[in-house]
């Protein structure tokens, strides 16, 4: 019994040394890895890890000079957009030169009744001329000058002591050219068809004067108005109401 005793526990303790080397045996087959470089490999890989961090920051700039140019094209588009726009509004408020297709009509006395030495008028009313103008308008005019006076919707044509004055111009003698520009030449044909039958020469006939319409012409000249423009009923608007920018 006790030689089986003594087997038993010898064969225990073999079991245990036997997994011990088995463990250690393990151990020592699978090292732990280990950077084995020599310091010029490292520092060759040092020298390609900045190569590679230059390129990305020379990248990097460059996307970013590009997204300033692009930035500055905008700002400069909105710029160029907002004095397109400021012309715009010139040329439409008749505050700039305009050579555009159109013709030009002249006042004139009758010759036949300054021959018989009738009384020539030498003024036109402020309504004879306004119902010309209002016509030109039906027609399409779209730039007018009368007299060398640029013709806005601010205009002032009124009678003062018998004197017919346009924005406090005089129209004190005869001849008056009366300047008409229109988008483009078939329009500038187009009203130069319909004031030769216009109802507008014969009220002018009746005023002793006479109505010269010249054929269609595809620059024509208007000057642009001089005057200060007043502007009523508008008020400045301050700072923190001009909404988004």
């Amino acid at each position: 019994m006790d030689k089986l005793k003594k087997n038993f526990s010898f064969i225990a303790i073999s079991a245990v040394i036997g997994f011990m080397i088995a463990i250690q045996f393990q151990t020592v087959k699978k090292p732990v890895e280990r950077d084995t470089r020599d310091i010029w490999q490292l520092r060759e890989a040092i020298l390609q890890e900045k190569e590679l961090q230059s390129e990305l920051l020379t990248e990097i700039r460059s996307i970013e000079e590009k997204l300033l140019a692009y930035e500055s094209k905008q700002k400069q588009s909105k710029e160029q957009a907002l004095r397109d726009t400021i012309q715009e509004l010139k040329i439409e408020a008749g505050m700039t030169k305009i050579t555009a297709p159109g013709l030009i009509v002249n006042i004139e006395p009758i010759i036949e009744e300054i021959q018989i030495g009738a009384d020539i008028s030498t003024v036109v009313s402020p309504e004879l001329l306004k119902r010309l103008l209002n016509e030109l308008n039906m027609y399409d005019a779209k730039f007018v000058s009368v007299d060398g006076q640029r013709i806005i919707n601010t205009t002032v044509i009124r009678d003062i002591n018998n004197e017919t004055k346009i924005d406090g111009h005089s129209l004190s003698s005869l001849p008056i050219e009366i300047k008409v520009g229109v988008d483009n030449i078939e329009n500038a044909e187009k009203l130069y068809n319909q004031m030769k039958v216009s109802k507008a020469t014969e009220e002018f006939f009746i005023e002793n004067l006479k109505l010269t319409i010249s054929e269609p012409n595809p620059e024509i000249t208007i000057p642009a108005y001089d005057n200060p423009i007043r502007i009523r009923y508008l008020e400045s608007l301050k700072a923190n109401e001009g909404g988004n920018t």
